[in-house]
């Protein structure tokens, strides 16, 4: 059966690199770091995180549907970050979804936290005061509201649904997508993930579940943008981040019929479940997602160029991802990416960040760095930790692994 791969027509994000995609690309490529101190709320005393991937304020000037009246009751940041990159994705794709596109636009974006920033708020006000909530409380804290508000915002009529997946939520949301293109359900699809997840009762339960950074007992305080170090031997757990990002991707056929430019093709994916543990991923799963994902585009493991990586900086997650790598690639595994180490770690929006940043790197012929980078003898690879490298990629695999054993790996190729 002829395989009808879609092909990427615009992205966009918002990170703790910047806000618009030529900061976070130069701020990426310099190899500097989005972590900083943690200001989002003010911080009890004792509180242990103290440090964040944070995204700066929109200038709503420039997007008047951000200001608008109806805008002031979607509270929490998930939805006007969510509805600002899929405004600007879709403006760079050149698709104007009208009434007789609209069927063939599908909505696959997504957020594995959600507003549920907007629920602890209205608890707070209950408790302390005995003040129902606000009647927007619950609606703003449903997931799959923030596709709903997309398909508001942009007219788009097709399949749509909440592809949550934890940590993988953003990659899950590609693979859907083309699993609808591929069957002929949707022409062009609406992906990717937002989350912010940076409030007090979250962030206290990743330190408390050991997932978040804590700093080793009696070490002298590190500055924040060096936290966040994956792969390295005193890697201390992931550095907690926000942000959003979207992609559009369309059929073959769509872009050809409405004259539209592509240069990347999402050429083969694989989605497994590890059945091992709430957190603790598991290799042989997680091997068998990566081998899938690169035979499902036709490619053997020899022709991948580059691998970004998930790299969270937790120990046994950096070390089964390394150790699966050596399982497929021997030892000519290519240069690895962990975008993490300059971003944190924004949950479901991760992976769609990191894959932005991934094609990103293959337009440019350049494979980003992992800053922080101390070698751990248990995992022997290339993490690119002298600075951003020159290199020429036609194919680039990308890894997602998500809290529940939610993995979801993709391959990306240029075509152009």
């Amino acid at each position: 059966m002829k395989r009808n791969r879609p092909v990427i027509l615009g992205h966009d994000a918002v990170s703790p690199l910047g806000i618009d995609m030529k900061t976070q690309w130069d701020r990426a490529a310099r190899g500097e770091s989005g972590i900083g101190v943690l200001n989002r709320f003010p911080l009890r005393e004792g509180f242990p995180v103290k440090i964040a991937g944070q995204v700066e304020d929109i200038n709503t000037s420039a997007y008047p549907f951000l200001k608008s009246r109806d805008m002031a009751l979607w509270t929490s940041p998930v939805f006007r970050h969510a509805m600002l990159v899929v405004h600007r994705a879709l403006k760079k794709s050149g698709i104007e979804i009208t009434g007789d596109i609209a069927p063939r636009v599908a909505i696959t974006f997504s957020s594995a936290i959600g507003g549920l920033d907007a629920v602890i708020r209205a608890d707070r006000m209950w408790i302390s005061g005995g003040k129902l909530p606000h009647p927007f409380t619950n609606a703003n804290s449903c997931i799959n509201m923030v596709g709903g508000k997309i398909s508001i915002m942009t007219g788009a009529t097709g399949p749509i649904t909440s592809t949550i997946t934890a940590c993988a939520t953003g990659s899950t949301s590609m693979i859907i997508g083309a699993l609808f293109i591929e069957n002929g359900m949707a022409d062009a699809v609406i992906c990717g993930a937002v989350d912010f997840p940076l409030v007090e009762s979250i962030l206290g339960g990743f330190f408390t579940m050991n997932g978040a950074y804590r700093p080793k007992e009696g070490q002298q305080e590190e500055p924040p943008e060096k936290a966040s170090r994956p792969f390295s031997f005193n890697r201390r757990g992931f550095v907690v981040s926000e942000g959003a990002g979207c992609i559009i991707m369309a059929s073959k056929d769509f872009a050809k019929t409405h004259g539209l430019a592509s240069k990347i093709e999402m050429a083969g994916w694989s989605m497994t479940s590890d059945a091992h543990h709430f957190v603790a991923p598991n290799l042989e799963t997680v091997r068998r997602c990566i081998t899938e994902s690169i035979g499902h585009s036709g490619l053997k493991a020899e022709d991948i160029d580059a691998v970004n990586a998930h790299g969270t900086s937790t120990k046994i997650g950096d070390r089964i991802e390394g150790d699966a790598l050596k399982d497929i690639f021997g030892s000519d595994i290519p240069p690895v990416s962990a975008n993490k180490s300059q971003t944190g770690h924004a949950m479901g929006a991760s992976s769609a960040i990191e894959i932005i940043l991934a094609m990103e790197g293959m337009l440019q012929d350049t494979v980003l760095p992992t800053i922080n980078y101390m070698p751990d003898p248990e995992i022997v690879i290339d993490c690119v930790p002298e600075g951003a490298r020159k290199i020429s990629q036609e194919h680039v695999l990308k890894n997602s692994f998500g809290f529940g054993g939610c993995n979801s790996c993709i391959v990306l190729r240029r075509i152009g």
